[in-house]
């Protein structure tokens, strides 16, 4: 008998899909929140982001590759870290350039979701064991 997946990293998996093929669609809306040392390869970045995303999702929902796709997870989620506090950075410089309802939401949001990732981390962790 094979053991579901938890709501948590199910979750994530659903988040990694959604996300990966985000990713492949419209690579144009991921390129800017990758940090500027890296920005010479944004766009393979966020393909090569997009297909990690992809396979880890697909990997945490098969039980045969479930422990190495809990691995690789927690590696993608640290990976990805830093475009992810770019992301917050550039929004909020946005909010206080031109301050909305709107952009101060979104800029306290890509804060907020910083500490999740350690969220993350635990639930693909567990699936990985």
């Amino acid at each position: 008998m094979t053991t579901p997946l938890e709501p948590g990293t199910r979750i994530v998996a659903g988040a990694f899909t959604l996300s990966g093929v985000m990713h492949l669609v419209r690579p144009q809306v991921f390129e800017p929140v990758i940090p500027t040392p890296l920005r010479t390869w944004d766009t393979e970045l966020v393909v090569l982001s997009g297909v990690a995303e992809l396979l880890c999702a697909a990997g945490l929902a098969v039980p045969a590759t479930r422990a190495a796709a809990g691995v690789a997870s927690v590696a993608l989620l640290a990976a990805v870290f830093p475009a992810n506090v770019q992301m917050a950075i550039d929004h909020t410089r946005r909010a206080r350039r031109r301050p909305t309802a709107g952009r101060v939401a979104v800029a306290a949001g890509t804060w907020a979701r910083l500490p999740l990732q350690w969220t993350m981390v635990r639930a693909v962790a567990r699936a990985g064991r």
